[in-house]
């Protein structure tokens, strides 16, 4: 429990930084201009720039407001109770709008929103955890919220940020770098290192109380280093020596819950076939892997077909992968509509082109599409294979274009 002036100079401290700041690259996001008693909700990982289009949100409707960050260390004391001296500032200040940055780290938070979204206030959220907080907006919020997720920069926002043209160099460079803004103006290789450990430690091993922090982070380091390979769990318990086949995929889902990893199943029709059949890994970010990956040989194949996933996933969380006698890396859905089917290859040649035609075809034949893709890292070409037609496209011309 905090007092009333000390909130309000938190509050006023935030509010002067936050003049200071910039409002940096925009990012195209909808659905916050004309809430009617509904919660808007960003989600996605630490340092992607949720914070900063809060604030980029805020000038643009410009209304007076009430921002409070809830990872300042000053805050450490915050309680619900406290949202009530919050709500005095608000009223003596005329402010009919809130942005509250990293709720999730304050228990029963949704009380208040609610509370207030019923006098008519509108309220902005961003949060770093999905699980927290699908299961707050789960009770007290169900049916009054919006909510977006936001990702560190696409390859488009990566070209903005850096005033670059779409070829092959400036794919191959964001191949490595990846998009998070605060490594992109300095390259420091240990920002990525720092914000990896952050998420590992701060949203993780203490949120969640796990003792053995250095399994953890090998854990993720291991998962970085294999993207887009296939694993299951109980492989992961036997390399790791972990004894409960419980705990590994706890940890895994503490993965996902931060927007760190994500897990592709097997394409099935039938749910329990997926669950048990392996799953593919995919990164939040190019930069993770190129930085924290224990592989001192980058694999540009592995990198673009992560950044395929990615370029999938601003879209859709609908993604499997096709496995029987052949392989596609990608069967993409959209509110379970079948969107496409994609094959990934740094570069076609002689070895490789009939393996991954025959995938693809194979499962184009499985969904009964005549029309395929393989994302490649320059090339293109049209192949047509039994009637089917299969574009390659570089990645650089098919990211701008999804």
């Amino acid at each position: 429990m905090l007092t009333k002036i000390y909130i309000e100079q938190v509050v006023q401290s935030q509010a002067e930084r936050l003049k200071k700041k910039s409002l940096g690259l925009h990012r195209t996001i909808t659905g916050f201009e004309n809430l009617s008693s509904h919660a808007f909700i960003i989600t996605g990982i630490r340092r992607c720039g949720k914070s900063t289009l809060l604030q980029q949100i805020n000038n643009l409707t410009k209304a007076p407001c009430i921002y409070l960050n809830f990872e300042d260390p000053r805050l450490a004391g915050f309680d619900l109770s406290d949202f009530n001296r919050l709500h005095q500032l608000a009223l003596a200040s005329q402010s009919n709008t809130y942005f509250f940055d990293e709720i999730q780290l304050i228990p029963n938070w949704e009380s208040f929103v609610r509370f207030r979204l019923d006098e008519g206030y509108n309220v902005f959220i961003t949060g770093s955890n999905a699980t927290l907080l699908s299961k707050e907006l789960g009770t007290k919020l169900t049916g009054r919220h919006i909510s977006k997720e936001l990702f560190p920069f696409s390859y488009s926002e990566y070209l903005l940020f850096t005033n670059d043209k779409p070829n092959e160099v400036t794919s191959e460079q964001y191949l490595t770098s990846g998009g998070f803004p605060e490594y992109l103006k300095t390259y420091l290789p240990d920002i990525l290192m720092q914000s990896f450990n952050d998420i590992i430690v701060r949203d993780i091993a203490v949120r969640y109380q796990i003792k053995n922090t250095p399994l953890l982070q090998q854990l993720a380091v291991w998962l970085a280093s294999n993207c887009g390979k296939p694993f299951t769990g109980n492989s992961l318990r036997k390399l790791f020596q972990i004894a409960s086949s419980s705990t590994i995929m706890e940890y895994l889902t503490y993965f996902t819950d931060a927007y760190l990893f994500f897990y592709i199943p097997r394409f099935s029709y039938s749910l329990k076939v997926q669950i048990v059949n392996p799953k593919k890994i995919y990164c939040v970010d190019n930069g993770f892997i190129s930085i924290n990956s224990a592989s001192f040989n980058p694999d540009k194949g592995r990198l673009l077909e992560n950044m395929v996933f990615l370029q999938l996933r601003y879209t859709t969380n609908e993604i499997y992968y096709y496995s029987e006698k052949g392989e596609c890396d990608f069967v993409v859905f959209q509110n379970k509509k079948l969107m496409g089917l994609y094959q990934v290859c740094w570069q076609l040649d002689e070895e490789n082109l009939n393996r991954e035609l025959s995938g693809l075809t194979e499962a184009m034949d499985f969904f009964g599409l005549q029309k395929g893709f393989i994302i490649t890292h320059c090339q293109t070409d049209t192949f047509f294979v039994d009637n089917k037609t299969i574009e390659a496209l570089p990645f650089y011309n098919w990211a701008l274009a999804i």
